[in-house]
């Protein structure tokens, strides 16, 4: 059964064993977003193409989607805190190997490493803050550091990244992570005790005895990354036999893994609780949200630095003024969730995303600043409005004996939309630069430089800068002109996309998930502890 001590009020020590189990998870929710900035740098070293780049970006928060819910179940199995010391090692030693990686190859793989000890760190380090925590007040704020810490990693890591790259190269965002990681191997063992489910917890019974379930976990991941491989190649090159095979192996597997889930007595996704309406409908709400939010996010950290020509920590410090929106939609929502249905003022805050997105559409190379910037404080104020309230809904469903599994498919949703989001979006700005270039690049320009120069100008805005700066004065910006152009109409077009995600969003909050914050309040009233919880929760969310 599940290893505890008497429950009490935590004290001293279970803090400091909170803030060190948030080094992790701030570094890993980093990585997400850390490269935003040195792909110039990566691109003018490595020379990848505008495949590779995009994998190089995507990698990373593929594996780490695809692993979370079967590192969740490995931590249940041979113990959390055993997961948590062998992902800081693994994400320690692959964040060496990126930061050396000599080919664009090699750093995809490293890439993919890197992925594994963050799947490794996320899900076992919110199971060993429930282990921590046994009062239900003190657990809520303490899930509350961990979103938090979770989502400003996300936005931290351009910063870091951009004042990194101030002073050393690119992969200095890499080392970075060391210290963290080996403070962690040396603390863990002493403030954080060892966690897991032998069974009878959860509802888990007999089935924690069975061996893991390997096939379960080589076909979800199998599944996402042959899906997404299609998906971005479809994106990119139109139609063609091999990116439609992939996308209907990755489907097939999909449902296979499914099929298998429903047949297993511990299964590693709870089908039943993904199945309600209150559940699995916030569930995709936020799926819907952070693939907007992750795949626009390399367009605006690519635009400030290389279209507006800002040097990489200014350009991440300005980045961070379209957070501006969540300090005015954040209470806004709140208080207005207090009158109305939840679902409407969801919809309400996808509504708002969408407007922000469309303003982005009209962005053009010469914008200034603040058109640019406003566009993004909007967008960004909307979808943080939006997703809080689904977080709520999905964790009020839950019943407090499944919030663990509740809160791992939440956090595979989140991670799997920011990938599709990148994917899909960043496919189509690149397929839309690849064709602007060939259309408008000068004859003569093309014709004076190198033939793989040449591709990579016509590829990726990273490849047209390195060959503007090594052409005559004139040749150079002309290269320049017409490539920040492209870039512009290829951001201007993912973000038509993104606003039509959008309103689908807001349509279904408004259809789907009318009703369900009372039913969601119910359940989680049920059970052992479940009114503390609800009230637990209600109270850090207002």
């Amino acid at each position: 059964m599940e290893n505890s001590h008497t429950p009490g009020l935590a004290g001293r020590k279970e803090w400091i064993a909170l803030g060190v189990l948030m080094l992790p998870l701030l570094l890993v929710s980093m990585d997400i977003s850390i490269l935003y900035f040195a792909i110039p740098f990566v691109s003018q070293d490595l020379e990848p193409s505008a495949t590779q780049q995009l994998w190089i970006l995507d990698m990373y928060g593929f594996v780490l989607a695809g692993l979370l819910i079967t590192m969740g179940a490995l931590g249940d199995r041979i113990g959390r805190r055993k997961l948590v010391l062998a992902g800081a090692a693994v994400f320690g030693a692959a964040s060496v190997a990126a930061a050396y990686a000599h080919s664009a190859d090699a750093l995809i793989g490293v890439r993919a490493l890197l992925g594994l000890g963050g799947a490794a760190l996320m899900p076992s380090t919110l199971a060993l803050i429930r282990n921590l925590f046994h009062d239900a007040k003190q657990r809520g704020r303490a899930v509350t550091i961990w979103t938090g810490v979770m989502t400003t990693g996300i936005s931290l890591g351009p910063v870091v990244s951009g004042l990194l790259l101030e002073h050393f190269w690119w992969g200095s965002v890499f080392l970075i992570n060391l210290p963290a990681m080996a403070l962690l191997l040396v603390l863990v063992p002493f403030l954080v005790p060892e966690s897991r489910t032998d069974s009878g917890a959860e509802g888990v019974g007999d089935g924690a005895r069975e061996p893991f379930d390997l096939v379960s976990a080589a076909l979800s991941l199998a599944a996402l990354l042959t899906v997404i491989y299609g998906i971005k190649e479809w994106a990119r090159h139109g139609f063609a036999t091999v990116p439609a095979l992939a996308v209907v192996v990755g489907l097939a597997l999909g449902y296979v893994f499914v099929r298998r889930q429903k047949r297993l007595a511990n299964p590693m996704i709870d089908l039943e609780l993904l199945g309600r309406r209150a559940f699995g409908g916030p569930v995709f709400a936020n799926v819907l949200a952070m693939f907007a939010t992750v795949g626009m996010a390399v367009f605006l950290t690519q635009y400030l630095q290389s279209v507006q020509g800002l040097k990489p920590f200014e350009a991440a410090l300005w980045s961070l003024v379209p957070a501006s929106g969540v300090i005015v939609a954040a209470p806004t929502a709140a208080i207005l969730a207090q009158r109305v249905d939840r679902a409407y003022v969801m919809g309400g805050g996808f509504v708002v995303a969408a407007a922000g997105f469309s303003w982005l559409t009209q962005i053009r190379t010469d914008s200034p600043l603040w058109f640019c910037l406003s566009a993004g404080a909007l967008y960004v104020g909307g979808l943080v409005a939006a997703m809080t309230l689904a977080n709520e809904l999905a964790i009020g469903a839950a019943p407090p004996e499944r919030a663990g599994s509740a809160a791992a498919v939440l956090e595979s949703g989140q991670e799997l939309g920011g990938a599709l989001g990148m994917a899909v979006l960043g496919s189509v700005g690149a397929a839309v630069y690849s064709r602007d270039m060939a259309d408008a690049l000068p004859a003569d320009v093309a014709a004076a430089l190198p033939g793989g120069e040449a591709d990579a100008v016509r590829e990726t805005l990273g490849g047209a800068a390195a060959a503007a700066a090594r052409l005559p004065a004139e040749a150079g910006d002309s290269v320049l002109a017409v490539a920040r152009d492209a870039f512009s109409h290829g951001m201007g077009l993912a973000s038509v996309g993104a606003a039509v995600v959008m309103v689908v969003a807001a349509l279904f909050s408004f259809v789907a998930l009318r009703g369900t914050a009372g039913r969601a309040t119910s359940r989680a009233g049920k059970g052992p502890e479940g009114g503390d919880l609800a009230r637990a929760q209600t109270g850090v969310l207002e």
